[in-house]
């Protein structure tokens, strides 16, 4: 079975966590199914300038235009993407760019049976394109926003729907993405929920009485509870909020990893709130360095406004420590029972009532840890790798994906 997954989310030499989810589930199903030969095609935007100055666009324009990553080659070729323009205009440059790339690869000789997209749009749209350009079968995978957020606008709705119709089959990382995909207009026997795993190796184990040493040597308080908030540093991650609900919560360290563009507006607020003693900012961080993290925590704190299926959960429940996290869509499907942790609604109040109680009846990590590893990645593999086989077999039926997904 030779693939091509096409997305613009996925890691490169000087990015290496963007889309790393994505990375991971590739990798994971080639560990199960060695038959499975896979090349990516993952696009970066357009730009000329490789000073620093640039921000986000300059590491665009750093990328290389091909890489090894964990013995898979990966192509960045670029698209254009144009300012207040773009929503609209992208999906076609997007898909020029996809098509050059993929034609250059059949051209080469690896003339691939599917492509495997992730993301609806800009992703998605440009994909259908060329899937319908090159006589090629496609599936795309919803992530989150492009299903809960992005069809508020009349043509992305639009193309969206049309991707929906016309994809050999869709995927939804959660089964609240997939209803929502339902409402959008896709056949219901057309999609099916295949949730992310987590790597139960990277993100290991640790006990109680292993944390003192830990936290020594991570430079991190022995007294006190550690909190840990982990994601991107922009307002729909919520770290506002967990720094004000710690305000009132005595004898607690907060712990933020990520880096954004809101980092200078969070350490004015812990400024303001005379927090300085009690967070600490950890930037970005490796999978491995998170790991040790969320090891060293008691709990750790999500308070997104959005969230298709937040690896960061099951990351922190692999390693023992339990979750607050806030009640929205794919998120009760992984938080189900207090081994897990708790859900709440998304104000300071609940979250700082969630992380107290949780202090207070926190489960026994070794609980935390075996709810996390029925999370694993091999019957997601397994799902998609018969997926992948009853299109390209031609037995793709609604009784066929049925049996596959139960």
């Amino acid at each position: 079975m030779k693939i091509v997954t096409i997305t613009t989310l996925f890691p490169f030499a000087n990015n290496p966590k963007n889309g790393i989810f994505i990375e991971t589930r590739l990798r994971q199903l080639q560990q199960y199914f060695p038959d499975v030969e896979a090349k990516v095609i993952a696009p970066v935007p357009y730009f000329p300038f490789k000073n620093s100055y640039f921000g986000t666009y300059a590491e665009f324009a750093k990328a290389p235009y091909h890489e090894k990553r964990f013995g898979l080659d990966v192509y960045h070729p670029r698209y254009l993407v144009i300012p207040k323009i773009g929503m609209t205009l992208t999906p076609h440059t997007l898909a020029y760019s996809i098509a050059r790339q993929a034609k250059q690869l059949i051209d080469s000789g690896y003339d691939f049976d599917l492509i495997d997209g992730h993301y609806f749009y800009p992703d998605g749209v440009a994909i259908e394109q060329v899937a319908q350009k090159l006589n090629k079968p496609f599936t795309v995978t919803a992530r989150g926003t492009d299903i809960n957020l992005i069809p508020q606008f009349a043509k992305p709705k639009q193309q969206i729907q049309q991707v929906l119709q016309r994809a050999d089959h869709t995927m939804a990382v959660c089964e609240a993405l997939r209803q929502s995909m339902i409402e959008l207009g896709a056949d219901p026997e057309n999609v099916s929920t295949l949730r992310n795993g987590v790597d139960l190796n990277l993100f290991a184990y640790q006990d109680k009485p292993s944390q003192p040493q830990l936290r020594a040597r991570l430079s991190l308080p022995q007294q006190g509870s550690i909190v840990m908030s982990t994601g991107h540093l922009i307002e729909r991650k919520g770290h506002h909020l967990v720094i004000e609900a710690i305000q009132a919560l005595p004898d607690i360290t907060l712990l933020i990893a990520g880096s954004g563009p809101d980092e200078k507006k969070l350490h004015k607020l812990v400024q303001e709130l005379d927090l300085a003693s009690r967070v600490l900012f950890l930037g970005s961080l490796s999978q491995q360095e998170l790991a040790q993290y969320y090891a060293a925590a008691d709990i750790s704190v999500l308070a997104s406004s959005r969230e298709g299926w937040a690896n960061v959960l099951l990351e922190s429940m692999a390693c023992g420590t339990p979750v607050v996290a806030t009640n929205i869509w794919g998120t009760p499907e992984v938080v189900k029972n207090h081994q897990a942790g708790v859900l709440v609604e998304r104000n300071v109040s609940d979250i700082q009532r969630g992380i107290s109680h949780l202090l207070t009846h926190l489960p026994k990590r070794f609980d935390t840890r075996q709810y996390a590893e029925q999370f694993t990645w091999q019957s997601t593999s397994e799902a998609q790798y018969s997926i992948f086989n009853a299109i390209l077999n031609h037995q793709y039926d609604s009784e066929t994906i049925a049996e596959i997904i139960q």
